[in-house]
């Protein structure tokens, strides 16, 4: 283990100790994912941008998390540092089987699909071996804690491996229209539960069927990123960032020409994001 590795490991059990700091000492679990979480998206937008000063940083906040959980587990007795670092070595190994073993070389296309079927064997044998007895699912082992659209993308690549899948991603398009009529006529009951005399209990109803239609739009949306071989959550991503600059844009040429933005109307609004959209 590399100097600068102990000497982490041994900073993060000093700040766990009796004396060290009262904020760490009072975390758990469930308290610092949180901020795992947020630490793996910062290191994500560096790996973005191309900013490698901030990487290595976000790098090491990261690194500090998962030596945060650790430690927490070694105090506990479920394990430590170098188990969690066994575990992963020996899960590279057992997945890398042309690697490691006596096969031959694969195409990354190849080696994703037995990536995938080592995993599926994993998780059976994981379900296997429940306390609960309770039945393994093909769906076994996508977090709850995934961003929704993330999560939808993998549910619906696990439900694809078995065959539940659309064949063309035309037909899959196609569902997300299907869904987006569905929104429309939901939002349309709505709107008519809402004219006078209202009824208080049907517009509730009305309100949560838009929520779920909205949510089957969503998913089929995503569905239809993995057919066509989008990250979505990318995909998403990218239109965030456009959307920002095109919005400061057209912020920026209002207060050029002495206007306020927030003042014009929606079609002046609109020349303008047109006009930063041609100027791209």
């Amino acid at each position: 283990m590399s100097g600068r590795l102990s000497e982490l490991l041994s900073i993060m059990a000093r700040l766990r100790a009796a004396g060290g700091c009262p904020w760490d000492r009072e975390q758990s679990f469930a308290s610092i994912a949180p901020y795992t979480i947020e630490e793996a998206y910062e290191v994500a937008d560096a790996a973005e941008r191309g900013d490698m000063r901030h990487l290595q940083d976000e790098l090491g906040d990261l690194l500090f998390q998962v030596v945060f959980h650790a430690q927490m587990a070694s105090e506990s007795g479920e394990f430590d540092f170098e188990a969690v670092a066994g575990t992963i070595c020996d899960k590279l190994v057992r997945r890398h089987p042309h690697v490691f073993g006596a096969g031959a070389p694969l195409t990354p296309a190849a080696q994703s699909v037995i990536w995938e079927d080592i995993k599926a064997q994993e998780r059976g044998a994981a379900a296997r071996g429940r306390a609960d007895g309770s039945p393994s699912s093909h769906l076994d082992g996508v977090p709850q804690a995934l961003p929704a659209l993330l999560r939808a993308f993998k549910l619906s690549k696990r439900a694809a491996r078995v065959g539940f899948d659309f064949e063309h991603a035309a037909q899959t398009a196609d569902k997300v229209a299907e869904e987006l009529a569905e929104v429309r006529e939901a939002a349309a009951a709505a709107a008519r539960a809402a004219a006078p005399p209202t009824d208080a209990a049907g517009a509730g109803h009305d309100q949560r069927a838009i929520f779920e239609e909205i949510g089957d739009l969503l998913f089929a949306a995503a569905n239809l990123a993995r057919k066509l071989d989008v990250d979505a959550e990318a995909a998403l991503r990218a239109a965030n960032a456009k959307f920002e600059r095109r919005f400061r844009g057209m912020e920026s040429l209002a207060a050029q020409r002495g206007e306020i933005f927030a003042d014009l109307n929606l079609a002046a609004q609109e020349r303008l994001w047109q006009e930063v959209k041609r100027g791209e």
